[in-house]
C-alpha cells in the first residue's frame, strides 16, 4: 500500500506551497493531492490548477492531482482540457479528481448553484460522461444533457494518455455506481468499517458494469496525526495555525477529533491502522494535511510511517 497526502488551504500561500511540494516529494509520498476551493471558512485557498501546473513544472517525479474538483463550479470541458494539458506537461503524473460539490457558503458567495443532493449527483454523472468521452475518445463527441452539451467535439491536442479520473465519495446509491461506471480511482473518506463495506459493494458494481474489480484503484482519505511523546505532541500543536484549531473548537477538541479517527496516535498505532486498511483492500491511504500545520508532523511521518509503506 502507498501513502499519499492531500494539502488543504488554511492560509497556505505560494511560498509555502513551493517549499511544501519539494519537501513532500523528497519524503517519498506516492501522490500529492490538492483540495479545490475558492473560499472555505473564509480562508485562503490557492488556485488549484495554477498550483498544479507549477508542481508539474518544478517537481519532477511525484504523482499529483485534485481531491476533488466540484462540477458545481468547475466546467467539465475546461477541466478535461486543463487536466490533459497538465498531464502531458508532467509526462503522465496528473490525476483528475472530480466530485459533486458540497460547500453551500462557498457557492452562495460566488454565485454558483449548488442545488439539492440529487441535482448535484445528476450534474456529476453528466459531467463525468463529458469528461471521459472527451479524454478517451479520438472521434468527435456529441452529447445532449440537461446541464452540459457537446456537438461533434474533439479535445485537441489529443492527450498522450487517457488522464486518470478519480471520483471521491461514499454514497452507496448514487456515488459508488457512478464510480463503477467512470472512475479509474475511487477515494473513500471514512473509517475502516465503512471502507470495508463500500469496497465490497464497489467490486460488485464493477462486475455488474462489465468491468473487472482491478479496473478501479481503491484509496481512502484519513484524518490523523502522529506523535511519540507528549512533548512532541505539544510541539506539533504549537506549529498549527490558530485558525485551524479554532475551526475544530480549540486545541483539546482538535485532539479529540484526531483520536476519534485514530485512537492510538503513536507510530506503532498509526502503522497498525494503516495495515488494517491495506488488509481490507486499500491500495493507497491519503492523509489530510493542512499546509500550515508545520514541519514537525511531516518529520514524524517521514521517519516513522512512510518507510513501512512507500
Amino acid at each position: 500500500m502507498k501513502v499519499s497526502i492531500t494539502v488543504e488551504g488554511w492560509g497556505l500561500g505560494w511560498d509555502r506551497w513551493k517549499e511544501l511540494i519539494t519537501r513532500l516529494e523528497a519524503d517519498g509520498y506516492a501522490t500529492i493531492y490538492k483540495c479545490d476551493h475558492f473560499n472555505w471558512a473564509n480562508d485562503i485557498h490557492l488556485e488549484t490548477y495554477v498550483a498544479l501546473t507549477y508542481l508539474a513544472s518544478h517537481v519532477p517525479r511525484v504523482n499529483f492531482g485534485t481531491l476533488v474538483s466540484p462540477l458545481s463550479f468547475r466546467d467539465p470541458v475546461m477541466l478535461a482540457r486543463q487536466a490533459t494539458a497538465i498531464d502531458d506537461l508532467s509526462s503522465g503524473r496528473m490525476i483528475l479528481g472530480v466530485g459533486a460539490g458540497w460547500n453551500e457558503d462557498e457557492h452562495k458567495m460566488f454565485g454558483y448553484r449548488l442545488g439539492p443532493v440529487k441535482e448535484r449527483l445528476d450534474r456529476l454523472e453528466e459531467g463525468l460522461e463529458v469528461i471521459t468521452k472527451l479524454i478517451r475518445s479520438d472521434k468527435p463527441v456529441t452529447f445532449e444533457g440537461q446541464y452540459f452539451q457537446l456537438h461533434d467535439a474533439v479535445l485537441l491536442p489529443r492527450p498522450q494518455r487517457p488522464t486518470q479520473i478519480l471520483i471521491g465519495g461514499n454514497g452507496p446509491k448514487r456515488t459508488l455506481p457512478i464510480v463503477a461506471k467512470y472512475a479509474d480511482i475511487w477515494n473513500g473518506d471514512g473509517k475502516l468499517e465503512q471502507f470495508k463495506e463500500n469496497n465490497v459493494l464497489l467490486t460488485n458494481l464493477l462486475l455488474e458494469n462489465g468491468r473487472q474489480a482491478s479496473d478501479v484503484k481503491r484509496t481512502n482519505s484519513v484524518f490523523m496525526s502522529c506523535w511519540r511523546t507528549d512533548a512532541e505532541r505539544d510541539q506539533i500543536l504549537s506549529e498549527i495555525s490558530g485558525d485551524i484549531l479554532n475551526f475544530f473548537g480549540g486545541r483539546d477538541s482538535f485532539i479529540d477529533f484526531l483520536r476519534d479517527h485514530f485512537a492510538d496516535p503513536s507510530p506503532a498505532g498509526v502503522v497498525a491502522r494503516f495495515k488494517a486498511f491495506e488488509d481490507a483492500g486499500c491500495e493507497e491511504i491519503v492523509i489530510h494535511y493542512a499546509g500550515m500545520m508545520g514541519n514537525t508532523q511531516l518529520d514524524v511521518f517521514a521517519e516513522h510511517i512512510l518507510p513501512h509503506f512507500n
